[in-house]
């Protein structure tokens, strides 16, 4: 066994279509009623983009041409232990879409990017910050903050 630490990566799908967010009511899970973007934990030997292609099928149906990485948080300020968080933005979105993981989430729903729900969940609130301030890394939810140069 390895003495080195291991924690959770999660990867998360920004999907805009019409000036409008994708995200979905949680469910049963940390967070459960609050608004998350699509996604899920990264898995062994898995690719970051193979898994946001995997994650955004499975719980929303939608498919993507193509994703590009937005940003990435490293999350070690909560109570929920440390954790890495990694966007990407989803590209040529096709499909419609489907609430196909009834059991962890409540609903889907578009939202405009200017007026998003209050109650987003605490493991994607910085990585929509960052977003909407176009910034690529932060290093804690409560320290440094990282523009593209």
């Amino acid at each position: 066994m390895s003495d080195r630490p291991t924690f959770p990566v999660g990867i998360n799908v920004f999907a805009i279509r019409d000036g409008k967010l994708l995200l979905g009511r949680r469910k049963g899970s940390a967070g459960e009623g609050m608004w998350g973007l699509p996604g899920g934990h990264l898995e062994s030997g898995e690719n970051m983009s193979d898994a946001a292609f995997r994650e955004l099928k499975e719980e929303t149906s939608l498919g993507a041409q193509e994703l590009h990485f937005l940003n990435l948080v490293n999350d070690n300020a909560n109570n929920t232990g440390h954790r890495l968080q990694v966007g990407f933005l989803a590209q040529n979105i096709n499909g419609e879409v489907q609430l196909m993981e009834p059991e962890r989430c409540f609903e889907w729903q578009w939202f405009p990017i200017g007026a998003l729900p209050e109650n987003i969940f605490f493991g994607h609130s910085k990585q929509i910050e960052l977003f909407l301030k176009k910034i690529v890394f932060s290093d804690s939810v409560n320290t440094k903050e990282f523009e593209i140069f």
